[in-house]
């Protein structure tokens, strides 16, 4: 499976293929800055899924800690991507592939929530344990 997107104005072009190896919600103070909304969606790649087609010399990257560095168009300020270091993974916001059929299966971070979502998924207090985190469950 592949699935293409872009940013805002088009001048960066992006692939990924396969699979995502998650994807779910953040509720970080960081991730809800970033993205100027409530709550990011998120999917998660290995990094040799992610593939940028077009426009790589427009592409910024600023990294506010070493486990985040946010990728963005400089032409239109349009958001792609966080690359996750520490991780192994890149986060390609699930609004940025279109075709992507977004089946959410977690919520991070969700202590710093600022919209509680009741949809019966689980709501980690950070990160799982595989990725460094607690893996503690918050209520809904």
């Amino acid at each position: 499976m592949t699935h293409t997107g872009q940013c805002f104005c088009g001048a960066v072009t992006l692939k990924v293929e396969g699979e995502p190896e998650g994807m779910g919600y953040c509720h970080c103070a960081s991730c809800r800055s970033w993205s100027g909304g409530p709550v990011n969606a998120f999917s998660l790649w290995k990094p040799e899924a992610v593939t940028i087609t077009g426009g790589a010399d427009q592409i910024l990257t600023f990294a506010k800690t070493p486990m985040s560095e946010r990728k963005s168009c400089a032409r239109c300020g349009g958001h792609l991507m966080t690359n996750h270091p520490t991780l192994g993974l890149v986060d390609v916001f699930a609004a940025t592939l279109p075709t992507l059929d977004f089946r959410p299966g977690v919520h991070v971070n969700y202590v710093e929530t600022v919209l509680p979502m009741k949809d019966g998924l689980p709501k980690l207090r950070d990160f799982p344990a595989e990725l460094g985190g607690s893996g503690e469950a918050v209520p809904e």
